[in-house]
């Protein structure tokens, strides 16, 4: 297979896995070959074990970050200060993308970034949904309220008021409180529960309402 006919292959998608170039009467050695060359010329990238990305100037559109970690790890969404920053809930802008899956954590250095994954267990694998990015391009992403409660859960002392003070949180009232509580119970963890009390302290003062 020549590098043309692999683009033709890949066509308008941001990533694609080797099992795509599998198919048919072909020798996998002979394609695992040819991968191989085409990451050491730098024509792709290799994202991690079976998982490439077309390299510019060759690629049609760059991946989302976001997309790219729904890609890395299966059966994981975006969350955390990544989903936070995506829906302007703080000001940051959030360089590395943070995700959350019930496999086993870990960090991935790409050359299209860094991923970091954080464990929660799979019945609280929920609270996300899939959102469009631009592009064509989509990704499982938490709602607002999941991300901040992700955040709380997985974050030492999260509960605290000076942590959640310190996000500098914003547009609050782009929170849904019916969900947040509702979202909150999953949990079954007194934490979390405490947290919920010093969220609403911090949409009152922003907001100068409360709103459920």
């Amino acid at each position: 297979m020549d590098f043309e006919r692999l683009l033709t292959l890949t066509g308008d998608i941001p990533l694609f896995e080797s099992s795509l170039l599998l198919a048919g009467e072909v020798d996998p050695k002979n394609v695992r070959l040819q991968l191989t060359r085409w990451k050491n010329t730098g024509r792709i990238y290799q994202l991690r074990r079976g998982l490439y990305c077309i390299a510019p100037p060759y690629q049609k559109e760059k991946p989302h970050p976001f997309v790219v970690a729904n890609y890395l790890v299966r059966a994981s969404y975006v969350s955390n200060q990544s989903a936070l920053a995506h829906y302007g809930l703080i000001p940051e802008n959030v360089i590395q993308t943070i995700s959350v899956t019930a496999k086993r954590p870990g960090t991935w250095e790409t050359p299209l970034g860094t991923f970091h994954f954080y464990h929660i267990k799979p019945a609280l694998l929920r609270g996300y949904r899939m959102i469009e990015l631009g592009g064509d391009q989509q990704a499982l992403i938490a709602t607002p309220e999941k991300a901040l409660l992700d955040l709380v859960y997985l974050q030492q002392e999260g509960d605290s008021h000076l942590f959640l003070e310190e996000l500098r949180l914003q547009n609050l009232d782009r929170l849904d409180l019916g969900e947040l509580s509702k979202q909150m119970v999953l949990f079954e963890t007194p934490k979390i529960s405490r947290s919920y009390a010093n969220i609403l302290s911090l949409i009152q003062a922003d907001t100068g309402y409360v709103r459920i």
